[in-house]
């Protein structure tokens, strides 16, 4: 297993000196609506990164929504060309595809053309990403923050109705503890996980003597899982608190 911690570019030494293996920065910091030569020093930071950025989260920003009567396909299909392929250059292997504010199903519109919308954004994204080599990663999220793609086994519906080879599954461990969704998904869908978040249930730092964690993980090692694993979390001190967290994460994965 490899692992991996949320943080931005400008956290990467820190990040290195913490022992991980790399680090998953935001989408929407690769200014993909920006030109190259506005965000040249952005991703001049990647290039230099003394940890490599693997995985990347916060896909889309807010405004640009897939979901709803106010969808611009155009402006999502030129944001997908442009941000993927600067996830490529900054090394970029996974993409979370989380965005609940850009998913979100507005108040009255219809649920199936709403999952009709989000299989059709999903294609788009594949038809970026299966040259590139990237893996979209669905990420279920809890029903306070989106209400659509609430669990594990409903990310593992929508990639399965894709059935594309860059369209996968993550799990994250703080969304289904607060849904008090069932930790056993994790195993009955590990034929396409390739990515977990995870953190307290208060979503702070993974820390021994929670027993909703120890569940989760018993259920990770059960599945086989073996890819990668980045804590998405609140840190009160990032600098003196991420080489615990990460040592604790070696003892619980082996």
């Amino acid at each position: 297993m490899k692992f991996g911690v949320c943080a931005k570019i400008d956290q990467a030494p820190v990040v290195r000196q913490a022992g991980f293996d790399f680090i998953e920065c935001t989408v929407v910091s690769l200014q993909a609506e920006q030109s190259d030569a506005e965000v040249r020093d952005v991703l001049a930071k990647f290039r230099e990164s003394p940890v490599s950025a693997e995985a990347f989260n916060v896909m889309l920003p807010g405004d640009l929504k897939i979901v709803g009567e106010q969808v611009d396909a155009d402006r999502i299909r030129r944001y997908l060309d442009k941000a993927l392929e600067r996830v490529k250059r900054a090394g970029g292997e996974t993409v979370v595809f989380g965005s609940g504010k850009a998913r979100m199903v507005p108040d009255g519109f219809e649920r199936e053309r709403a999952e009709e919308q989000i299989v059709r954004f999903l294609e788009w994204t594949a038809d970026v990403a299966d040259p590139l080599d990237i893996t979209i990663t669905i990420e279920p999220l809890n029903r306070s923050e989106c209400n659509i793609i609430n669990s594990v086994p409903e990310a593992d519906r929508f990639a399965r109705l894709l059935n594309r080879k860059s369209i996968c599954v993550l799990a994250d461990f703080y969304h289904m503890c607060r849904d008090g969704e069932a930790y056993e998904g994790v195993v009955e869908h590990r034929e396409l996980l390739r990515h977990v978040h995870v953190a307290s249930a208060g979503r702070f730092a993974p820390a021994a003597g929670e027993d909703a964690f120890d569940a989760f993980a018993a259920n990770v090692r059960k599945a086989k899982y073996d890819g990668r694993l980045s804590i998405e979390c609140s840190w009160n001190r990032f600098e003196d608190e991420a080489a615990a967290a990460l040592s604790y994460l070696r003892t619980v994965f082996p």
